[in-house]
């Protein structure tokens, strides 16, 4: 039974992926028949961000209250709502007001679901899980072209992804039984793929260290020892994988010179990265515990941010963009998955929405910042941009393993 919820969480991220590039594939068709600015597309983008990074700072008052089950049926449900809705819209306007619900519904589904597999499921299902996340990112633009290539219009894409959408929300009612295994004594079982190993081979005690259950007030998320550290952490991160997939191919063009079409490939590869390195770091992840696999990831970016700045021409810059998409893999589910370790376990849902936040706010404000940069001093800047924001990921990280260490040694 265990395994089949497993697979459902699987199913879950899929879905959660599908709608998250359907509007990019479609707006060079939907911003002319809205009669709106090609940069419009940046306005809806950044209401959902706003409703995504809502929703994940409530997620752990939502968890505590009805439940991971009851909050990822609703939160999908109110997706397929929204894009519902999109599919029915036939002004800008309407496409503002549904941005929020669609938002929302996001947010709250993304950290319910990688608390709940960082409490029960060991390191590799993690990895997995969020390499089943690039494979919805990357059906939902295919999706949206067969529509389009079949004589339809872009609502019949929005239609197809909510369709399955509200089928998945049928999906997560009927398995709601199985969430009950969703209590302290079962996370305690489990919390080996999450918390680090003593010499002994025994769990550290981070992973139940505290008997407060209550939900914390952000204020008191932030104040907790590493909060600040590994909200940094994830911010930095989000500069990396976000900047370099959004510049790659107009680094290619402005600063290699190379057509658009071969450019496209170069961000292309960040993500390719990304979904098999995830796939491939969930066998990794059964002999490198977290930390280690973070630290791998960190090193196989900077490896391939420094390959961008080498001038050896486009093969190195094809490679150095697809080494950072590949180092970027296992950080973000490594980091998730360490959470309970660090902070243990009832604080988790709480530090692991402020953490998704955090790479939210990430993803809105750096690569439109480096888009600034560029413009006034030139695309050249790309790879000590991405240089500095991977330092700052890592300096930040060791000072959330030195505090962890300090916080377990005072407890044993």
């Amino acid at each position: 039974m265990f395994q089949l919820l497993l697979a459902v969480i699987y199913i879950a991220f899929i879905s959660l992926g599908l709608p998250d590039a359907l509007l990019g594939s479609a707006w060079p068709v939907m911003y002319r028949e809205f009669g709106v600015s090609v940069s419009y597309a940046g306005i809806i983008s950044m209401i959902i961000a706003l409703g995504t990074v809502v929703s994940s700072l409530q997620s752990d008052r939502l968890t505590k209250k009805f439940g991971t089950g009851r909050v990822t049926a609703a939160s999908v449900a109110l997706t397929a709502f929204a894009l519902f809705g999109f599919s029915l819209a036939h002004s800008f306007y309407a496409l503002v007001f549904l941005a929020l619900p669609y938002g929302l519904g996001a947010g709250s589904v993304d950290a319910s679901l990688n608390n709940y597999v960082a409490l029960h499921y060991k390191s590799r299902h993690m990895s997995w899980l969020h390499c089943m996340w690039g494979v919805g990112a990357a059906a939902g633009p295919y999706v949206m072209g067969f529509a389009l290539a079949h004589g339809n219009t872009w609502n019949a894409g929005y239609r197809a992804i909510a369709l399955l959408q509200t089928a998945l929300t049928a999906l997560l009612i009927l398995s709601l039984p199985l969430w009950k295994r969703n209590d302290k004594t079962d996370a305690a079982e489990r919390i080996s793929g999450a918390a680090q190993l003593s010499p002994s081979g025994k769990a550290t005690p981070s992973a139940f260290d505290s008997a407060d259950t209550r939900p914390l007030s952000l204020k008191e998320i932030i104040n907790l020892p590493g909060a600040k550290s590994v909200m940094l952490s994830f911010f930095c991160y989000a500069a990396v994988e976000q900047t370099s997939g959004l510049w790659a191919a107009s680094y290619a063009v402005l600063h290699n010179g190379v057509s658009a079409d071969t450019a496209a490939r170069y961000a292309s590869f960040v993500y390719l990265g990304i979904t098999a390195g995830r796939a491939l770091c969930g066998f990794i992840s059964m002999y490198l515990n977290d930390t280690q696999m973070v630290r791998l990831g960190e090193i196989v970016i900077l490896a391939g941010v420094i390959l961008l700045f080498m001038p050896f021409g486009n093969a190195f810059t094809l490679l150095g963009f697809a080494l950072t998409g590949l180092g970027c893999a296992p950080v973000f589910p490594s980091l998730i998955h360490a959470t309970p370790h660090h902070f243990g376990v009832n604080k988790s849902q709480a530090l692991i929405g402020v953490q998704m936040a955090s790479a939210y706010i990430g993803n809105c404000m750096l690569p439109p910042l480096f888009g600034f940069i560029a413009n006034r001093f030139g695309i050249s800047f790309l790879p000590a941009y991405l240089l500095l924001f991977c330092t700052l990921m890592i300096a930040s990280h060791e000072r959330l393993i030195r505090l962890t260490k300090r916080r377990l040694e005072s407890i044993v």
